[in-house]
């Protein structure tokens, strides 16, 4: 039977989850863009080291983000026993480079969308490549990755419930810290199903108000 009153008190302290999960999400979303963007242009100049990032990025989109933390934060220092990380280092971590990884496909996309023509007008008139990248690649490719960019921030924020295996107190850790202390499962569980839901919903439509004014502004 539904009962309120049993978590009303405890509601506070899981809202308070809402700035570790949205913190977290932001924080490997930013990272996660730029290194995406450095994984994409290495693994388009075709050299020795691309296989090795193509190797990595493989490897985070074909595992669990799970294993992946439970590896960092678990597995690691049974084996190198001078590496002891934090529950926020691990989380950003292995958020920012398995983020990385999707974007380093998405923001290769968004490169080749750009005219090569203008690349090769730079480049004929002396361009030199830092600025090419900086005033031609960067902003061009961020515009049409932007949508992507907001849809992969809204995955993070349900990814990022799994940090509770790891002690991280964000919305579903604290859930289930609720949990121990009242025996109540319903209704905490479904204050955080709305929290993730209204959060996602509104970033959902910032995304699509973003998608509008860019294709009006191309046309």
């Amino acid at each position: 039977m539904f009962n309120f009153d049993a978590v009303s008190e405890y509601i506070p302290y899981l809202l308070g989850g809402i700035g570790v999960t949205l913190t977290l999400a932001l924080s490997a979303s930013v990272l996660g863009s730029i290194l995406g963007f450095i994984f994409a242009l290495l693994l388009r100049r075709k050299k020795w080291y691309s296989r090795i990032i193509a190797e990595v990025v493989d490897f985070f989109r074909g595992t669990p983000v799970i294993f992946q933390l439970a590896f960092f934060y678990l597995a690691l220092p049974q084996i190198l026993t001078s590496f002891n990380p934090t529950s926020w280092f691990a989380a950003i971590t292995i958020f920012t480079i398995n983020s990385g990884s999707y974007m380093a496909e998405i923001i290769r996309a968004g490169i080749d969308n750009i005219s090569v023509g203008q690349i090769e007008a730079a480049y004929s008139l002396g361009v030199n490549k830092r600025d090419i990248v900086l005033h031609i690649i960067v902003p061009q490719a961020t515009r049409n990755i932007l949508p992507a960019i907001m849809n992969e921030f809204i995955t993070l924020i349900k990814e990022t419930s799994v940090v509770s295996t790891i002690g991280l107190t964000d919305l579903m850790r604290r859930q289930q810290l609720i949990y121990t202390s009242t025996y109540r499962y319903f209704e905490p569980l479904l204050i955080v199903g709305i929290i993730y839901y209204v959060i996602n919903k509104v970033l959902s439509r910032v995304g699509k108000h973003l998608e509008r004014k860019l294709n009006h502004a191309r046309s």
